[in-house]
């Protein structure tokens, strides 16, 4: 079942400054000229402006990009494609459109400059200024040297009035901290924090400890892959199909392991007349995060809406926390992930 919720209205969306909004839920944009893990060609463009166009009018306003997104010769094709679909779009929430882009830590990247001029391009790209202009993962774990001119970049988009909002990503407390004391110290406000999240993915929130530092310091959590590359949707099966490539690997060794979680999922969206994906997305939701599952057609951004407008019950939120509890070790934790 994938029933609609209500247009959502500007009330309804998340202030997290003077000048930007989010919503409730985001719209993920990783697959959108990713032809090497997602099959995206460029037939595919009529119908993912019907995905932008379907998610907008249904109070969706928030979408999240990269510069890195798109494969080969389509590095920067979200970017673009959100471009060119804000600038034709023209119906409800038009004015509250947000497009959240991570500049990557590219191993070339290291001066403050050279973030400067790859939010630039990335405006250049989509036609219009960054809302939200997130730094796409830190390098501590490898190059700590790289990631302060880096950052210092972010906050140069701002002071230049370059973007609305500077946002982290793949950041665990510790690192968060240091990053929200540097950037205080220009008045500069961190506004998000995204990190893998999902029911197989809870790591920076169970050991890390990441949600109570960042409703402490007021910053709003993203949850990218809160599908977990589409395992918890309920689509393929142990002994089914399974997608080609990487995820089809990843997905052989996967679903042995964490068929408990499955079936409470599916017993519970049964009982709620909805679809598991929708009841995974509201699990999110309902821990306090802004999922931004991934979207190639209006099949599955119909579904996604579904999983707004309600809430699962305490006792539901607590039989999938246990479940995940049970299973989540199987999962391979993000390198990206710092402490």
């Amino acid at each position: 079942m994938t029933t609609q919720p209500p247009n959502n209205t500007p009330e309804t969306l998340i202030s997290v400054n003077s000048s930007l909004l989010l919503s409730q839920m985001g719209c993920g944009t990783w697959a959108w000229g990713n032809r090497l893990l997602w099959g995206y060609d460029q037939s595919m463009d009529a119908q993912l402006e019907q995905v932008f166009n379907l998610a907008l009018s249904n109070g969706v306003i928030l979408f999240d990009t990269g510069d890195s997104y798109g494969t080969g010769k389509l590095n920067g094709r979200s970017e673009s494609l959100l471009g060119q679909f804000s600038q034709r779009y023209n119906g409800p929430n038009r004015d509250n459109i947000c497009i959240a882009t991570k500049l990557a830590a590219y191993p070339w990247r290291l001066t403050r400059q050279a973030m400067v001029k790859a939010g630039k391009a990335s405006a250049q790209r989509l036609g219009r200024n960054i809302d939200l202009v997130q730094m796409h993962w830190p390098t501590a774990n490898y190059f700590p040297w790289q990631e302060w001119p880096l950052l210092d970049g972010l906050g140069d988009l701002y002071e230049e009035g370059l973007v609305k909002g500077v946002g982290l990503s793949n950041y665990g407390p510790k690192r968060l901290k240091q990053v929200v004391k540097r950037f205080a110290q220009r008045n500069i406000p961190i506004v998000s924090l995204q990190i893998q999240y999902s029911l197989l993915s809870t790591y920076p929130v169970t050991e890390l400890g990441v949600k109570e530092v960042c409703d402490e310091l007021g910053i709003k959590l993203i949850a990218y892959s809160p599908l977990a590359l589409g395992l918890l949707t309920g689509k393929y099966q142990e002994k089914g199909t399974v997608p080609k490539g990487f995820r089809g690997v990843f997905f052989r060794q996967m679903l042995p392991k964490i068929g408990p979680l499955l079936q409470g999922l599916e017993e519970i969206a049964n009982y709620r007349q909805k679809t598991m994906a929708q009841v995974a997305i509201n699990w999110c939701i309902c821990q306090g995060f802004i999922p931004i599952p991934g979207v190639k057609n209006c099949q599955q951004m119909e579904q996604n809406l579904g999983a707004m407008g309600w809430r699962l019950s305490e006792g539901e939120i607590m039989e999938l926390d246990k479940l995940t509890q049970q299973v989540e070790k199987q999962m391979v934790k993000n390198p990206f992930q710092t402490k």
